[in-house]
């Protein structure tokens, strides 16, 4: 039973088709974000589009079997307007990474509380309802708008779908009923609009000829908890964390949505089985996006050089890599990025070390904050990513979480959650424990450094946190 499964992303769309005996075949092709003055943050539709399908195609062609199934994975809060008879986009993509929707969001701020209590979210422009408002007052009234998910599976099969998951992202569902909410889409000023069906993850929504013969289409779920799936985190306490551009971490709270006083959020993890599950996420906004600041800095060569470049200290330099503001706990998109306690002997290794050290803080606050809200004591995390090729970012995890970290053998996570759910859609007799794919760590890294020794650090870097956004 070979699957295509489409993982379409904010740098990149990637296509992989993968059966019972591995991958065979992989295809990337490369997309370009346009940043804008204001915090704007765009992609081309039709770029996106071509990019996704032709992935898709080329690595039918390198795989050479016949595809039994769809599945597609999709970047979450990503919106555009498209006319809903031709499909023809009438927008640019808006990008979850988008910030001008923030007006819109300070001027709803007395409805925050109601909002949280539906959505389990904060109300913050990271989410999609702002966007949808946003574009709605200075882009177009016309057609529809939706994740980019709903767009591209019209694209492939004439339906107006989005899932559970992807719909948990938009600040208009109940998260309890899994529905849609009229309050919530009344205070968005969105109660006209033609919202899609939500399906589980394991429903095939429909059949397409994009890649060759009629196949089905199902899988969908959005990309981060693809990755969850993918990393077999299916019972409660389980989590993991994937370092992309940003750095997110998810930990499944079971069949109920708990609601966070402490800023860190609740989504749908999943509806599989007639079965919804939710997970608690918190967001880190700058991950690779750091590394690649330090490359354009000329602080490294490349991301392959850090960990030979990186002090085994940092000498006391901190650094906040929040160069696109603070997510959870903090919800501060205006902060800065920071260094501070630098010293005339102060070099780029420390500098490399300190940015290091400051992304594996925040995943470890997060960590921390949901496992003593959930009072659950975590005895792993499993992580996936690009950045975990970096042994000195997973050793510094592992030591500021005091927990073993587990990464994921394969840079496709997002694609094989997707691929792993469509199992479930084309074959009734598996079970949800059925349908990952079974993996091995790659690697195993144990923490180095004391409890008293992590907490000291995390108390240090806390502080300096706090004392930046004074300014």
């Amino acid at each position: 039973m070979a699957i295509l499964a489409l993982d379409q992303g904010t740098s990149g769309s990637k296509a992989l088709v993968v059966d019972d005996e591995g991958i065979h075949a992989v295809a990337e092709i490369p997309l370009h974000p346009h940043y804008l003055p204001g915090g704007g943050v765009e992609q081309d539709p039709h770029e996106l589009l071509d990019s996704l399908f032709n992935a898709g195609k080329e690595a039918v062609v390198k795989a050479g079997k016949k595809i039994d199934g769809v599945a597609l994975a999709n970047q979450g809060e990503t919106i555009l307007a498209w006319d809903p008879t031709t499909g023809e986009p009438l927008t640019t993509c808006i990008v979850w990474q988008d910030r001008r929707a923030e007006s819109v969001v300070e001027r709803l701020r007395e409805h925050s509380d109601f909002i949280h209590e539906r959505t389990a979210l904060v109300l913050d422009s990271y989410f999609t309802a702002p966007k949808m408002t946003w574009l709605r007052e200075n882009l177009t009234c016309e057609g529809v708008v939706t994740t980019t998910d709903t767009w591209i599976a019209y694209k492939l099969t004439g339906e107006f779908v989005t899932d559970t998951s992807t719909a948990s992202r938009s600040l208009l569902l109940d998260i309890d009923s899994v529905t849609w909410n009229k309050e919530l889409l009344n205070i968005f000023n969105l109660e006209n609009e033609e919202l899609p069906r939500i399906v589980a993850s394991d429903e095939i929504i429909g059949m397409t000829k994009e890649f060759g013969d009629e196949i089905p289409v199902g899988g969908l779920i959005v990309d981060q908890q693809a990755a969850l799936f993918a990393e077999s985190c299916l019972n409660r306490g389980e989590g993991k964390c994937t370092y992309g551009t940003g750095a997110f971490i998810l930990m499944n709270v079971g069949e109920k949505a708990p609601r966070f006083s402490n800023g860190l959020t609740t989504s749908v993890a999943w509806t599989l089985r007639g079965r919804t599950q939710y997970c608690a996420d918190g967001q880190v906004y700058t991950a690779a996006s750091a590394v690649r600041w330090m490359r354009d800095m000329d602080i490294i060569p490349a991301p392959e050089a850090m960990d030979k470049l990186a002090a085994p200290s940092s000498g006391g330099v901190i650094c906040g890599p929040s160069f696109a503001g603070l997510a959870a706990p903090w919800w501060r998109p205006e902060a800065g990025a920071f260094l501070t306690g630098m010293k005339l002997a102060t070099n780029k290794p420390q500098i490399i070390r300190s940015i290091l050290e400051g992304i594996a803080a925040q995943i470890a606050h997060l960590s921390r904050m949901m496992c003593e809200e959930m009072k659950i004591s975590r005895e792993r995390l499993r992580v996936d990513g690009g950045l975990t090729k970096c042994h000195t970012l997973m050793q510094i995890q592992s030591d500021l979480l005091q927990v073993r970290v587990e990464t994921y053998p394969s840079a496709h996570a997002t694609a094989l959650g997707a691929a792993a759910a469509m199992r479930l859609a084309l074959n009734s007799e598996l079970s949800v424990e059925e349908g990952p794919f079974p993996w091995h760590a790659a690697a195993c890294y144990e923490p180095a450094i004391s409890d008293d020794e992590a907490q000291k650090f995390l108390e240090r870097w806390l502080a300096a946190v706090e004392a930046n956004m004074e300014f």
